[in-house]
């Protein structure tokens, strides 16, 4: 039988986010409306402890947003080696609440958004065992960043439809590269484990109105490990298969969304292959439902056998597609935060 834990947050802290989506959005983001249209994040944040596992979506309407970092090109960091998390390592994908710092799950991993996060918050989660790696879109602008008026008018590709205030961003550009370098100073400063940068497949959505192929992409993505190694950061793949081949040997991990149920696995069993982890989100409940009960038992079987059977050794946590409080593990175990 599925097990449903219930942590109560006094102060539950939230902030306009973002989050991978399902392939009908082909592996996007929701760009998260709190309490209506927003477009200006609110800074009124007390990090403490009483939040707990969680992923995503909240209709709290206090939102937050942290200060952006100055990026400074003279920095220097003594060299050390690139953390390399390991197959089956277990994680949590939490963009639009913050977690406490008491990691009450032992969650090994956590994915969280760069801008929001603070040094304490993260250094909180490390003191508990965690290592945390922090989200940014290095493919697409967001217009409710700090950052948004470095990208130039020539930066800027399409829409990214049904996703207000998201457009693709040219690989290309070295403005763009820039900021991506800014970003990183951040999540030094912020003393993140990793980053993750989403968005990288305009390639295969028409190539965001900016003619940008597949050899773009991998060119940027191995761009974007040179830089984070660089600065002591680990860094994964997020989805896009296509480019595996050409950037698993700098990548520490693939972030990879719906494989089960779109079945495509295979390809991202090349990281397992490598001796590096998938991690791995479906959503089994589809775009409709949000609720946080947990899923039947034979459906979860189902998801859980192939990942135990099929594919072994990848990390696959089942979630609404909202990526909201709920949560449910492949060993039955169901967890909502309030």
């Amino acid at each position: 039988m599925s097990k449903t834990s219930t942590v109560s947050n006094e102060s539950e802290k939230t902030f306009q986010g973002i989050r991978p989506a399902s392939k009908s959005r082909t592996h996007r983001k929701l760009f998260i409306i709190v309490g209506g249209i927003v477009s200006i994040l609110v800074v009124g944040l007390s990090l403490g402890l009483g939040l707990g596992l969680g992923l995503h979506k909240s209709t709290n309407s206090n939102a937050v947003t942290a200060s952006p970092t100055t990026s400074s090109a003279a920095t220097t960091y003594a060299p050390r080696s690139a953390w390399q998390p390991a197959v089956n390592t277990s994680f949590n994908y939490q963009l639009s609440v913050l977690p406490a710092s008491d990691n009450p799950y032992g969650i090994a991993v956590w994915f969280i958004d760069l801008f929001a996060s603070t040094a304490d918050l993260i250094t909180g989660l490390q003191n508990n065992g965690a290592k945390v790696v922090c989200y940014f879109s290095a493919g697409s602008s967001e217009d409710w960043r700090p950052d948004f008026r470095k990208f130039t008018a020539s930066d800027l590709g399409a829409n990214l439809t049904g996703w207000q205030g998201e457009r693709w961003l040219n690989a290309r550009s070295s403005t763009v590269r820039a900021v991506m370098s800014a970003r990183m100073d951040q999540a030094v400063s912020k003393k993140c484990d990793g980053v993750d940068p989403d968005n990288m497949d305009a390639y295969d959505n028409d190539g965001g109105g900016l003619n940008l192929t597949g050899s773009d992409a991998a060119d940027y993505a191995r761009w974007l490990a040179s830089e984070a190694s660089s600065r002591n950061l680990a860094i994964g793949l997020k989805n896009a298969a296509v480019i595996i081949p050409k950037v698993i040997d700098v990548m520490q991990w693939s972030v990879n969304e719906q494989c089960v149920n779109l079945t495509e696995c295979d390809t991202f069993s090349a990281f397992i292959k490598a001796g590096k982890p998938v991690f791995n989100v479906e959503y089994p409940k589809g775009e409709e439902i949000d609720n946080d009960d947990p899923i039947p038992v034979g459906q979860l079987n189902e998801i859980c056998d192939q990942q135990k059977n099929d594919h072994q050794g990848f990390s696959t946590i089942l979630k609404n597609m909202n990526l909201d409080t709920w949560i449910e593990f492949c060993n039955g175990t169901s967890a909502v935060l309030t």
